[in-house]
């Protein structure tokens, strides 16, 4: 019975093993095969002769993406709004999540401003009204209408969120706090925003894989092409390309694309970034909730 057991749990891990091995390559495939159809030739992307490698190994679309200075400028906007999007998101967040997370007998008014915030995230005026909004406040060709925006849309899930999460953590440590003599703020700073790291590093990741994967605003908000952040240039340099202001370089770089290899490189380049931050907050992920917060 004991080597039965024993073969059983055997069979069992490398069964699971070889699930986890598939759904990895299942997820891999799809990043190897955009990055094997950006550096293809015109020919083989529009022949479907494209698999897992390159045919006609070129950097014709890289070179077309990063071979100009508006592209750097344009990726420099967006790290700027990414930045100023999440430490916006990192501050705001705690800070409305705390008193909703409390019941009406601690704050009163919890369910007035929770469905308001509720309301805010079902119903919007429209893009007309929201254009008139800016324009009206002076934020036209600023980042800040694009951070703002941005934010206010995306930040209500995340107050969501913590709240639930505030809500998990144990009342026994707030209770104890209190006993000595420890205020609001102190509760909060000092024992809610340092145990909740997971979701606050989640939020964070939310507001950065947004901020910069969002492009229709800077074609709303931005009049000149030298403020589009990089998923908006990225955009119009695909859909909007002039011919007749084209060099005779360029012209023959573009004869040498197609639409499948150049969108294959927008996309990898806009996934680089996340690809980068992610592993630095995914082991945030796997901590417990109260991890360390009461010792026995």
């Amino acid at each position: 019975m004991v080597r039965d057991k024993t073969l059983g749990s055997k069979i069992f891990d490398v069964t699971l093993i070889c699930i986890l091995i598939a759904i990895a390559i299942t997820c891999i495939l799809p990043l190897w095969y955009t990055l094997a159809l950006s550096f293809s030739t015109k020919s083989a992307a529009a022949a479907g002769q494209v698999v897992l490698w390159p045919v006609g190994f070129n950097f014709n679309s890289y070179a077309q993406l990063l071979n100009d200075g508006q592209f750097f400028q344009s990726f420099w906007i967006s790290i700027k709004r990414v930045a100023l999007g999440a430490a916006l998101n990192f501050i705001i967040v705690p800070l409305m999540a705390y008193p909703l997370s409390k019941t009406t007998r601690d704050f009163k008014f919890r369910n007035f401003l929770m469905w308001t915030l509720i309301f805010t995230m079902l119903f919007n005026g429209g893009l007309i009204p929201l254009y008139l909004t800016i324009k009206n406040l002076g934020l036209m060709n600023s980042i800040w209408s694009l951070v703002l925006v941005g934010g206010a849309q995306t930040i209500v899930f995340n107050i969501i969120l913590t709240i639930n999460f505030f809500r998990n953590l144990p009342k026994s440590l707030e209770e104890a706090a209190l006993v000595d003599g420890a205020g609001p703020w102190y509760i909060l700073f000092k024992l809610y925003i340092p145990l909740s790291v997971p979701v606050l590093a989640t939020i964070t990741l939310f507001s950065i894989v947004y901020h910069w994967n969002e492009f229709l605003y800077g074609l709303i908000f931005m009049t000149r092409e030298e403020f589009y952040p990089v998923q908006t240039y990225i955009q119009q340099m695909t859909v909007a390309v002039d011919p007749s202001s084209m060099t005779e370089e360029q012209y023959k770089r573009m004869s040498e694309l197609s639409n499948r290899t150049l969108d294959a490189a927008k996309l990898f380049i806009a996934m680089v970034p996340v690809l980068v931050v992610y592993p630095f907050l995914q082991r945030f992920f796997i901590h417990g909730i109260t991890l360390g917060s009461v010792k026995e």
